[in-house]
């Protein structure tokens, strides 16, 4: 949410973040990095669990969900609430929903409030929250082409996914300076992987697994952001492990993280993967088998050879031929990040918040 609106100049601008508590830890850690002092307050959010690949049948079977989706809705309520009082304290000029459910009861807060809301769309897919939010927001960028999308035309701009002005194609050069930085050898061929901001434990495990098989290959190096929750297990999993790294989460210079890789094996969140086409890496992107957003990012890049999409059933059978395939391969990589370089859009950030600052005013903000 943004207060006291500059157009020009972030002197008079004030900025709050709001998230779910089980993000506010590497929520206030990457706040922490930034120019502009950004205060962060938490909501209770529930979410609606809905699976691809589950039938009707699935849902009578783990009744735990049912019961599960039928407290988050309690969730939802008491978020609404909480997020109603923060705006009256706030009093924004806009509110900017990125989705994600913990968007949905800070939206309806802003509309039952008249606060000018703002919503982007980085997935192919749009997810439920904006799906809903979309009918009242005052402006929509997009991710993505917008014949990918159902929004109004009228308020909808195809902006990209806004990323880190620090990201930009890596050269050799830049990528020995990057693996310099973070105390990562030079002369090593390098896997970074991520499993998003929480982690994911099926990547998790692959990446353990298939260090375990290439631990003869001493010249490749496995470098694994967890996920804060996860860091003890995969320490466990991975001991005795030399060429294996693990670490929780990257709160600064994560560009240089990926941009220290050869592959990158990643889910397959859009803004994860406009991040890698700013880079230009080659990337093995494994969409979560549960979220429909992302099986439909990983079609569309795959579908323009921009990535390798593997599923999570399979992961661990496949990852370790897919990377040593690629890092024997530099013709192949260099195919690939090519191809997705082709998906960036430097200037994302400044048209969304041109959106952001244009919605602000048309309400008669000054």
């Amino acid at each position: 949410m943004l207060r006291e609106l500059a157009v020009d100049t972030t002197d008079s601008l004030e900025v709050l973040f709001v998230c779910d508590r089980a993000f506010e830890r590497q929520a206030r850690g990457i706040m922490a990095e930034l120019p502009l002092a950004v205060k962060v307050r938490t909501i209770p959010s529930g979410k609606l669990r809905r699976y691809a690949h589950f039938s009707w049948w699935h849902y009578v079977r783990h009744f735990s969900i049912v019961i599960a989706n039928i407290i988050d809705v309690f969730k939802t309520f008491a978020g609404f609430i909480v997020s109603m009082g923060i705006i009256m304290r706030f009093r924004p000029n806009v509110v900017f929903a990125k989705g994600g459910y913990v968007c949905l009861p800070m939206g309806f807060a802003a509309k039952l409030l008249g606060v000018p809301l703002v919503i982007h769309d980085s997935d192919v897919l749009p997810g439920l929250t904006n799906k809903i939010l979309s009918r009242y927001a005052d402006a929509i960028g997009t991710g993505m082409p917008l014949e990918n999308y159902t929004y109004n035309p009228a308020i909808s701009e195809y902006v990209g996914v806004p990323i880190s002005a620090d990201i930009q194609a890596v050269t050799a050069k830049m990528q020995a300076r990057y693996r310099h930085d973070i105390g990562l050898p030079i002369d090593k061929k390098i896997v970074v992987s991520v499993g998003g901001g929480l982690g994911s434990v099926v990547i998790n495990d692959a990446i353990v697994a298939c260090a375990r098989t290439l631990r003869s290959q001493d010249d490749i190096l496995f470098y694994n952001v967890t996920g804060a929750k996860n860091i003890e297990a995969a320490k466990e999993r991975s001991e005795g492990l030399e060429n294996y790294i693990a670490e929780p989460f990257i709160y600064k210079d994560m560009h240089k993280v990926l941009g220290a890789a050869d592959v990158v094996v990643t889910r397959a969140s859009a803004t994860t993967l406009q991040e890698l086409a700013g880079l230009r890496k080659a990337v093995v992107a494994v969409p979560a088998r549960q979220l429909g957003d992302q099986k439909q990012n990983a079609k569309l890049f795959a579908k323009y050879d921009a990535i390798i999409a593997l599923q999570d059933d399979t992961l661990q059978e496949e990852l370790a031929s897919t990377i040593t395939g690629l890092l024997g391969d530099e013709r192949r990589r260099d195919q690939l990040a090519n191809h997705l370089h082709q998906f960036a859009k430097p200037d994302a950030a400044r048209d969304m918040a041109r959106l952001i600052t244009a919605s602000a005013q048309d309400r008669g903000v000054r």
